[in-house]
């Protein structure tokens, strides 16, 4: 098993970076997010899962070693593969995944390309009760709270979220908007999450 690697970036794609190490140039598949934080000539560090098939071998890397606990906790849901899990790590934010699974929200889940209803509810059952504790704390709030006051179940929160639904945005939309907004400041009013939310919902 490849735990790391180090090395410098040689390309940037989408969704994937090769990165020079020694003599040899790696392609390694990345979420979104971890490709937006490179550039070519940076020095990197990834933390590697080695994905082995008959005809394929596939290296998948995170610039943050919970991310790779998080790919490797969906890759063992029923039905989920690698390619599948990359999605869901690039299209939503750790701390939005951590909070569908904990607060039994599998809209929010089903927001990432490729996931259904019916593989939302699979995610949820199977990591519900299996987190590791380590992405519990940073799920929750980012700030140590219990997984009963993670940010999206604040009265705030909740309040905005009604709010923007009620004026016709998507629920999945806003509830990852407001999750997201709310694990950066916690003590936010409503009125502050509504307006930080429209900027990015517009």
């Amino acid at each position: 098993m490849i735990a790391f690697l180090d090395g410098v970036v040689e390309e940037v794609r989408d969704g994937a970076l090769v990165v020079r190490a020694g003599m040899w140039g790696i392609d390694v598949l990345v979420p979104i997010s971890t490709a937006a934080k490179v550039h070519v000539g940076d020095p990197v560090r990834l933390h590697t899962h080695l994905a082995v098939r008959e005809d394929a071998f596939t290296l998948y890397g995170f610039d943050d070693s919970s991310m790779l606990e998080l790919f490797r906790a969906l890759i063992g849901v029923s039905g989920v593969g690698p390619k599948l899990a990359l999605a869901v790590l690039s299209h939503l934010p750790r701390q939005v995944i951590v909070t569908a699974i904990t607060q039994n929200d599998p809209a929010l889940l089903a927001a990432a390309p490729g996931v259904g209803k019916r593989t939302a509810e699979r995610i949820i059952l199977d990591l519900s009760a299996r987190l590791p504790d380590a992405l519990l704390q940073d799920g929750e709030g980012l700030d140590g709270t219990s997984k009963s006051s993670s940010p999206a179940a604040g009265a705030e929160a909740q309040d905005a979220i009604a709010a923007l639904v009620a004026l016709g945005y998507r629920e999945a939309s806003v509830k990852i908007a407001i999750t997201e907004l709310a694990a950066d400041d916690p003590e936010a009013q409503a009125e502050t999450l509504i307006r930080k939310a429209l900027a990015r919902l517009r």
